[in-house]
């Protein structure tokens, strides 16, 4: 399992931002979940990209309006030996971004257990997204898009098409689920100080002539809060 340096530097612990939401990349192997992920975060294609081993970590910020989002990424593993590693990962989870091989309708036909398990252990207002990965090989194509777009419909999410390769549509389905979450938030019926929410609300404070507060690890149950960085580890 790696986290990506995930023992940030001073500098990227006191980031600002005005929330933090836990999203999750999930789906069956070889989907090209991590390919997406790394062109989101890198912008640009990852070659020779192996299986995911358990989970890794990585994030972004972005802003939304007048917010900074930032955006806490989980890759788990498709494997099936992984599930019950992976699965824990999922508890809390603000946004899933659930991946199929439009090439591929194997990795569409598990769809709906891959969702049953987002929707038993993450937030209760989980906010998903079906991307069909892969479009630039449209004429391999098995999974049509008016299909998909039926299945997203018929279990209540978000559904596009993108290419990790290309970097076509790449950032869309990340935003999209960042946008609902903070309208959510915005109308009132999202809390982000709600436990299991996914959610942390950055409130930067500091001592009288101390600068920022010191570390201090805060045990809420689902989350356990480093209050100088307000950076929740969602485990």
């Amino acid at each position: 399992m790696a986290f990506n340096d995930y023992d940030a530097d001073a500098t990227e612990l006191l980031e600002a931002y005005d929330f933090l939401m836990k999203f999750i990349v999930i789906g069956e192997a070889g989907t090209g979940k991590s390919c997406l992920l790394h062109h989101f975060i890198h912008n640009s294609f990852k070659d020779h990209s192996q299986h995911t081993i358990g989970v890794e970590f990585s994030s972004r910020t972005v802003n939304l309006g007048e917010k900074r989002i930032k955006l806490q990424l989980w890759d788990t593993a498709g494997q099936e030996r992984f599930r019950s590693v992976t699965r824990s990962y999922y508890r809390g989870a603000a946004g899933a971004i659930l991946v199929y091989d439009i090439t591929s309708r194997a990795s569409f036909v598990n769809l709906s257990r891959w969702l049953a398990d987002a929707k038993a252990l993450a937030s209760p207002h989980l906010v998903t997204v079906l991307v069909g990965n892969k479009a630039d090989r449209d004429d391999e194509r098995e999974v049509e898009w008016a299909e998909a777009s039926k299945w997203a419909a018929d279990n209540d999410v978000h559904f596009m098409e993108t290419s990790s390769l290309t970097g076509d549509n790449v950032e869309a389905p990340f935003l999209l689920v960042a946008r609902a979450i903070l309208l959510a938030i915005e109308s009132g019926t999202l809390d982000p100080e709600k436990a299991g929410s996914g959610l942390w609300e950055f409130e930067w404070t500091t001592q009288e002539g101390n600068g920022p507060p010191k570390d201090e690890e805060v045990d809420t149950g689902d989350q356990v809060l480093l209050r100088s960085s307000w950076l929740p580890i969602f485990l």
